[in-house]
């Protein structure tokens, strides 16, 4: 790191070179950034647990292993609302009497996983096509007429999360037909 940051700043004194050599140093990361993704996805098509999570809409290679890195078969959680609210998917609640009023969410927990599955709301999200085949066509409707897109991110995030969790801890494949019912239900 401290070979980059000098490299870095012999480039910066010599203004005319600099340009070239910005480029090639871009070009250095890029490939080892390829090359990194490379392995993770090579590490994670050879773990069960991480194929599975694979299955879920929106959860790829890097969420897949970093999920099962952190929680391993997801023991450590009896239900998938303990592991969002690990997360900090939650939001936090004000309760006086019988009124209980929602906030923000809590942030709490795991600051990178939070992040790739708030990631992962936004790609499904963005590609309405596969709503249905995902069997999240009705949930994510009923949802974006009540909620501000923002969110409606955190809210998905929230319910991959669930989702993923219970796909590690029972240890079957996302199923769309089965999902897509019991949301048919809950709405």
């Amino acid at each position: 790191m401290i070979a980059l940051i000098c490299f870095v700043l012999a480039v910066l004194a010599s203004p005319f070179k600099s340009k070239i050599r910005l480029e090639a140093l871009w070009h250095r990361l890029d490939e080892r950034i390829e090359d990194l993704s490379k392995e993770i996805e090579a590490t994670a098509r050879q773990d069960s647990s991480c194929e599975r999570l694979m299955s879920v809409p929106g959860i790829g290679p890097i969420i897949s292993s970093a999920m099962t890195a952190a929680i391993g078969a997801g023991d450590v959680f009896s239900k998938g609302r303990d592991f969002a609210a690990w997360l900090g998917l939650v939001p936090k609640q004000i309760s006086t009497g019988d009124r209980t009023i929602l906030g923000k969410i809590s942030k709490r927990g795991n600051r990178y996983l939070r992040v790739l599955f708030v990631q992962a709301a936004w790609v499904v999200l963005i590609k309405p096509k596969s709503w249905e085949r995902h069997g999240l066509k009705s949930w994510i409707e009923a949802a974006k007429r009540r909620l501000h897109r923002n969110v409606l991110a955190i809210a998905l995030a929230n319910k991959l999360a669930r989702i993923a969790w219970s796909v590690l801890a029972h240890g079957r494949s996302f199923e769309a037909s089965n999902f897509g019912e019991a949301a048919a239900q809950s709405a």
